[in-house]
């Protein structure tokens, strides 16, 4: 691969990373969100209310802080798989420099 060739597939790496980052910030939003939820419904009576579709519906304090726990960890998940893919592409954006360095 020439070094014109390597600094092209840099920047689609570095544009497929850049995704990665913004999938990871939004992934951290809603955990963040989750949590808020969460700490919320703790301070609740037993009944609480929660948005599906377009209404609101009364729900058990348990089964929605159920629900939220599940979500969170769904999206604890889907963080780290988005972490390991951000430092693979980071490791081999970093090695494809190193070469192309090299090479000049």
């Amino acid at each position: 691969m020439s070094g014109e060739e390597k600094i092209q597939q840099i920047n689609i790496l570095e544009q497929a990373l850049q995704s990665i980052l913004l999938q990871k910030q939004a992934e951290q939003i809603e955990i963040s969100q989750i949590e808020d939820a969460l700490r919320e419904i703790e301070k609740a009576n037993k009944e609480v209310y929660r948005i599906v579709g377009n209404i609101m519906v009364s729900k058990e304090k348990e089964e929605v802080k159920k629900e939220l726990e599940d979500e969170k960890r769904l999206h604890e998940m889907k963080l780290k798989t988005l972490e390991t893919q951000e430092e693979t592409y980071s490791k081999k954006i970093e090695e494809m420099r190193k070469e192309v360095i090299e090479k000049k």
